[in-house]
């Protein structure tokens, strides 16, 4: 790619969404940690640099720093929030605490633009921008000029245009700034000069070029789930080495209610080696009375590895492990110094060894949505492109606290009732993501007149078009009210239903 930003990030919790932006302008870019050598930034090559939040305050000695080399590159840097503080910082301005609550701003905050700088060329004089800082810029660096304001704080946006440098204050990159893609384009057309090769059609062409020099004459086995993801994965890697690839679905018994027939019948009219391995009882032997979510997952990673040793053995020599991994998954279990929000089984919770030359990971660096254009571009069926997400872990992430058969069983019937009652007046047309979840919890209740004590079941359902940032569903009162009746009377072991109406974040969309 010729054209590619270079987002750096300093532990900021929109990062992903930042990347988001810049792909929805047909720009490619890769998060990186703030650590990133000169050299290596240097061989990425980018056409411009963003700069992400993050909740450090740049005057602490301990605070993520960059190498001021970066600034002698001649490469257009656009700073977000603490990645404006940091402009600041570095270039000889100076950044302090607060003094009094009015310098802090959080939340929607109505901004005053000067629409004769780039980066708001075009765009209204006013607009709600999305704050989140608690430290000020006391002294704005040397040739910088202020191009926004608030009520509260003059300088909410710097820029110095001779050097291709900007500052922003807020959050251009989340849907409560106005005009904020519009910025973030700006940024990448006006500034940094882009003209948006980033298509699906060549990312397509580029993964199949780029998977059959890797393998050449080697043999592939795909960790197939049925889902969005490993469904690309398959009907990529199909058009890359046609049979010198092997689907193994391992059915670890934590499946939704006759998921494991499904996924076979829809992969049995593909042209692949397909096996189908009945895993159940290992799984749940190696997740007996383990509660501790990141051990969940590490602990299904490991046992899926070995899983899928025993059946390329079984088929002769295979060279390489492809997995449908993205890149929220990679993100999300730890990128440099980010948090870990939780490792997922195919990236934080894969072991140390792993028998296989090479994993391939073809859609590594797409976002859910992009995944979904590829699938079209592949030609898959849109049953399979828009099908439901769901985790690699299955249901062992929807059950809080040890796993069991009878639990995994009791969620299974709970979950299709819910997920049959949406689909029978078209919500599930209109939801991003709705499941059950068997919680931990038991309450006394009354049936026929006699004394219960079971399970609370929570139901899950969002609205989102990124999975970074997801709102809860509203769904209607009698929608609910028929789900609650049904499985209260249908499913034995539970006796009380409650609805999640938390956003993502601060939740994020699974529970575990």
């Amino acid at each position: 790619m010729k054209e590619k930003v270079l987002i750096l990030d300093f532990g900021g919790q929109y990062n992903q969404l930042i990347a988001r932006r810049v792909r929805e302008c047909k720009v490619y870019c890769e998060v990186k940690p703030y650590t990133m050598s000169m050299e290596a930034i240097r061989k990425f090559a980018p056409i411009g640099i963003i700069f992400t939040g993050g909740p450090g305050s740049v005057y602490e000695p301990s605070s993520p720093q960059v190498d001021p080399a970066i600034f002698q590159l001649g490469i257009p840097i656009l700073g977000i929030c603490y990645g404006c503080q940091l402009i600041a910082h570095n270039l000889g301005g100076q950044v302090t605490p607060a003094q009094d609550d009015s310098a802090r701003e959080y939340g929607k905050t109505v901004t005053y633009f000067d629409t004769a700088c780039k980066l708001f060329k075009g765009l209204p004089e006013t607009g709600i921008s999305w704050m989140s800082h608690g430290d000020y810029m006391a002294k704005v660096p040397g040739g910088f000029a202020l191009t926004a304001h608030s009520d509260a704080c003059p300088n909410v946006a710097i820029a110095d245009e001779t050097r291709g440098f900007y500052g922003v204050q807020y959050h251009p990159e989340v849907n409560h700034t106005e005009n904020g893609t519009a910025m973030i384009r700006n940024f990448l057309y006006e500034i940094c000069g882009a003209t948006g090769e980033w298509t699906m059609e060549d990312y397509k062409n580029r993964a199949i070029a780029a998977v059959r020099e890797k393998v050449k004459d080697g043999r592939v086995l795909l960790a197939l789930s049925g889902g969005v993801d490993s469904s690309v994965v398959a009907a990529l890697l199909a058009e890359a080495v046609g049979n010198q690839l092997t689907c193994v679905f391992v059915d670890h018994g934590l499946m939704r209610l006759h998921e494991g027939d499904e996924v076979e019948a829809a992969f049995a009219k593909w042209d692949i080696n397909f096996i189908r391995v009945d895993a159940e009882s290992r799984f749940l032997l190696k997740l007996a009375g383990e509660a501790e979510p990141e051990r969940k997952r590490k602990i299904i990673g490991e046992e899926f590895i070995r899983v899928f040793e025993e059946e390329a053995k079984k088929v002769g020599t295979v060279d390489f492990l492809a997995q449908g991994t993205i890149y929220p998954d990679i993100i999300e279990s730890g990128l440099g110094d980010a948090a870990v929000i939780k490792s997922h089984h195919n990236v934080g919770g894969l072991p140390d060894y792993v028998d296989f030359k090479e994993i391939i990971e073809p859609l590594r660096m797409l976002f859910k949505d992009e995944v979904r254009q590829l699938g079209r571009e592949l030609g898959l069926p849109e049953y399979l492109v828009s099908r439901q997400p769901f985790p690699g872990p299955g249901l062992a992430i929807r059950i809080i606290g040890d796993i069991t058969k009878d639990k995994a069983d009791t969620l299974r019937q709970a979950d299709f009732i819910f997920r049959e009652e949406l689909a029978k007046v078209g919500q599930d047309k209109c939801l991003s993501q709705y499941f059950a979840v068997l919680t931990n919890t038991r309450s006394v209740g009354v049936m026929g007149d006699g004394r219960t004590y079971d399970y609370t079941l929570a139901l899950r359902a969002v609205v989102t078009d990124d999975f970074m940032t997801a709102e809860w569903a509203r769904v209607p009162y009698d929608v609910l009210d028929r789900i609650s009746v049904r499985i209260v009377n249908e499913v034995k072991g539970i006796n009380r239903i409650v609805y999640d109406i938390t956003s993502k974040p601060p939740a994020t969309v699974e529970w575990e």
